[in-house]
C-alpha cells in the first residue's frame, strides 16, 4: 500500500508510560536516530524519583519529550503534538498538555478497570468521546508485541516488556527515522542474552513494519535535515558534556583530574562518564558521603591535581565547610552543582535553579568564590573548561551550576577543535626559593603561589586557620585578618577584568531587556523570538558569571527602561541585582520543577512591552 508522506518543518513527540516501560530508553534510541539524521532537536526526560513507583500509578509515571526540527530550534517544546501512552496513568499525567488536535497512541491492553480505577478514570476514556477532541490511535500494542515474538523462546513477560521496541518501530516508521543504529545498539546492549537481543530487534522491526501495512496509519511524515555549520556532530546530555570538559581541561592544563564525588540525583551520571576515561589521567573517588568526596578532591589540589567535586544542592549545604577550606588555603577546586528541586530532598528528579544565594553565601565568614552557569547541554563542556581556568589562575574554589534539565536533556554538539580549546598553565611554584612566602601574591591576579608538597625549599603550613599575609604563618591579629578577608574579595573581584563583557542581543534599540542566566536561555530565547515576530522590540542577554558578574552589567542594566529577570526560584538573581545596582527589575518565577515554557515567556515580555 502506498502512504502519503506529508512534509513538517518541525514535530514534539512525548513518550508516556510506567517507569518500568523504558520511556527513557525509548525515547534516547529515537533521539540519538534523529540526532544521526541531521535535525535540530532538544529533549526533556522527565521521570519519578523512586526507584520503582507502584506500577500503573500516577507517581510512577515516566516520559520523554523530544522536539526536532529542520531549523535551529531552542527548547523542547511547551506541548507534545504527538503523545504516545502506554497505561492509563500515562494518559492522565499528560492528557493536560495535548493541545487540540494532536495525536495520541495508546496502549489500550493495559486500560483494564483495575488500572482504570488507579488513576480515578470511572470509565474507559478512549470509548467514551474523553478523547474525541485528538486523532486516536487506539491500539493493542502489548499484544501485538508478544504475538510477533511468539517464536521466540522468551517467556511471556520478557514479550511483553519489548513493547517499548514496537512502539519505538512504529515511531521510527512515521517519522522516516533510520533503524540501523537501534538495531546495533540492541544487538550490543543485550549480546550476553542472545535470545533477548533477537526479540528485541524483531519487536521494533514488528512496529516498522506494522506502521508500513495498516491502514491505521495512512500518513508518514517527513521532517528534513537542519542546517548547521560544517562539522563533526554527535549529541550531548549537559552531564556528558561536563565531563567532557573536564577531561579537556586536563588535558589543556596537564593536570591530572581527580573526582571525588557521592553519588546523588542529578550529578551521578558525571561520575559515571568520567569513571571510563582513566586512559586521560583521570582518578573517580566514589567517598562514603558528601563531606569525604569534597575533603579528598581538595586534598588531590593540594598535592597537584585539579580537584573536582560533584553533587546538587542538598550536598552543597554539606560540603561548605570544605569549601570554605580552599577559600582560606587558597587551592584551585571545581564544585559542580546539578541544582534540583528542593528544599531538602524535595523533588530529586526535577529541576530548579534555585542554589544561587547558597553558591554566593552559602559558607561561614567571608568566603567569596566565583560562579559560573551553562545556558544549555553543550556550553556545559565550554562551562566546566572557564570554570577550571578561573580556579587554577585565581588559586580558588569555583561552582559551576548546572541544572536538572541540562544535565539531562540533549542536544547536537559540534565537536571543537582541541587545539583551538585555551591553554590552561598551571604556573606551580618553583623548587629551592629563598625566602618561599607561600601568601605573597601575584600583583597581576592576586593569587598566591600553588606549591606542591615535597618539592624543596617550598616547605610550609597549610590548614583553616587565618594566615599571615606573606609567610603563612597562623595569625590571630586583627589588622592582618581584615587585610586578608579584603585581598580573599578583591582576587575574587578582580576576575571581572579577564571575563568577557556582557553581549546583548538588540538589533532594534528596544526599552525592555530580558536578562537570564542558566538553563533558561533556550526558553528566553524562544519566547523574545516569539515577540519579535509580533512587531514589538525586546533586547536579550544572559549571563554565564555570577560571580563576579561582568564588568558592564551595571551600564547594560542602565541603558534600558525595564528590565525582566526571569528565574525558576524566587527572585535570587533579581535580589543580587537590586542589592548591588540598585536597579528595580522586573522578577518573573515559577518553582514548578519544570523548565519554562516558551508561551508564558512570551506573555510576560508582551505585557511588560505593551504596560510602556
Amino acid at each position: 500500500m502506498t502512504k502519503q508522506v506529508q512534509r513538517l518543518d518541525r514535530v514534539i513527540i512525548r513518550f508516556a508510560g510506567d517507569s518500568g516501560d523504558g520511556m527513557q530508553l525509548t525515547g534516547d534510541r529515537f533521539t540519538q536516530e534523529t540526532a544521526a539524521f541531521g535535525n535540530d532537536l532538544s529533549t526533556l526526560p522527565n521521570f519519578p524519583a523512586e526507584i520503582r513507583a507502584p506500577a500503573g500509578t500516577l507517581p510512577g509515571v515516566s516520559s520523554f519529550q523530544l522536539h526536532f526540527a529542520d531549523h535551529d530550534i531552542l527548547t523542547p517544546g511547551d506541548a507534545p503534538n504527538v503523545l504516545v501512552a502506554m497505561n492509563p496513568a500515562a494518559l492522565r499525567a499528560n492528557l493536560g498538555d495535548l493541545p487540540r488536535g494532536a495525536d495520541l497512541i495508546v496502549n489500550t491492553d493495559e486500560f483494564t478497570k483495575r488500572n482504570l480505577a488507579k488513576v480515578g478514570y470511572a470509565a474507559d476514556p478512549v470509548e467514551d468521546g474523553t478523547l474525541s477532541e485528538y486523532r486516536v490511535h487506539a491500539l493493542p500494542l502489548t499484544s501485538m508485541t508478544v504475538t510477533a515474538l511468539a517464536d521466540f523462546e522468551i517467556s511471556k513477560k520478557d514479550a511483553e516488556r519489548a513493547k517499548n521496541m514496537f512502539a519505538l518501530g512504529l515511531l521510527s516508521w512515521l517519522y522516516h527515522r533510520p533503524t540501523e543504529g537501534t538495531i546495533a545498539f540492541l544487538e550490543r546492549k543485550f549480546a550476553s542474552k542472545p535470545e533477548i537481543m533477537k526479540a528485541n530487534v524483531a519487536a521494533f522491526q514488528a512496529g516498522w513494519s506494522y506502521g508500513e501495512t495498516t491502514e491505521a496509519f495512512s500518513v508518514q511524515y517527513e521532517i528534513k535535515p537542519a542546517e548547521h555549520e560544517p562539522g563533526l556532530y554527535r549529541n550531548i546530555t549537559g552531564n556528558v558534556a561536563l565531563a567532557y570538559g573536564l577531561i579537556a581541561a586536563g588535558e589543556r592544563s596537564g593536570l591530572p583530574i581527580y573526582l571525588g564525588s557521592y553519588p546523588i540525583t542529578p550529578a551521578s551520571d558525571i561520575l559515571h562518564e568520567l569513571s571510563k576515561h582513566k586512559r586521560f589521567g583521570v582518578r573517580t573517588f566514589q567517598a562514603e558521603d558528601e563531606i569525604a568526596a569534597v575533603g579528598a578532591a581538595l586534598g588531590a589540589s593540594f598535592g597537584g591535581s585539579l580537584g573536582v567535586t560533584t553533587t546538587s544542592g542538598p550536598g552543597i549545604a554539606l560540603k561548605s565547610e570544605t569549601i570554605g577550606l580552599g577559600v582560606a588555603t587558597e587551592l584551585p577546586l571545581l564544585v559542580i552543582d546539578v541544582q534540583r528541586a528542593g528544599p531538602s530532598t524535595g523533588l530529586p528528579t526535577k529541576t530548579e535553579q534555585a542554589d544561587l544565594l547558597q553558591a554566593m553565601h552559602g559558607r561561614n565568614g567571608e568566603a567569596p568564590v566565583p560562579v559560573i552557569a551553562p545556558r544549555s547541554p553543550s556550553d556545559c563542556f565550554d562551562a566546566a573548561l572557564e570554570a577550571a581556568r578561573i580556579a587554577v589562575k585565581y588559586r580558588t574554589p569555583v561552582i559551576l551550576l548546572s541544572d536538572g534539565y541540562l544535565a539531562n536533556g540533549s542536544e547536537p554538539w559540534k565537536l571543537p577543535d582541541v587545539d583551538s580549546l585555551p591553554t590552561i598553565e598551571p604556573g606551580f611554584a618553583e623548587p629551592n626559593q629563598e625566602d618561599f612566602q607561600p601568601f605573597r601574591r601575584d600583583p597581576h591576579t592576586l593569587a598566591r603561589p600553588w606549591a606542591i608538597p615535597g618539592t624543596p625549599g617550598l616547605e610550609h603550613r597549610i590548614g583553616g586557620l587565618e594566615k599571615a599575609d606573606g609567610s603563612g604563618n597562623i595569625s590571630y591579629d586583627p589588622a592582618n585578618h581584615d587585610l586578608m578577608v579584603r585581598s580573599r574579595q578583591a582576587k575574587i573581584d578582580g576576575i571581572a577584568g579577564d571575563i568577557a563583557p556582557l553581549e546583548v542581543d538588540d538589533p532594534e534599540q528596544a526599552a525592555v531587556l530580558v536578562l537570564g542566566w542558566g538553563g533558561t536561555f533556550g526558553a528566553i530565547s524562544a519566547g523574545v523570538r516569539r515577540v519579535r515576530r509580533t512587531g514589538r522590540k525586546v533586547a536579550q542577554a544572559h549571563l554565564r558569571h555570577l560571580n563576579p558578574f561582568p564588568a558592564n552589567l551595571e551600564q547594560v542594566l542602565r541603558s534600558y527602561d525595564k528590565v525582566v529577570v526571569p528565574e525558576i526560584n524566587l527572585g535570587q538573581l533579581a535580589l543580587l541585582l537590586r542589592g548591588r545596582f540598585l536597579v528595580d527589575v522586573i522578577s518573573y518565577n515559577q518553582v514548578r520543577g519544570l523548565p519554562f515554557k516558551a508561551e508564558e515567556l512570551e506573555g510576560v515580555i508582551r505585557d511588560v512591552i505593551d504596560s510602556e
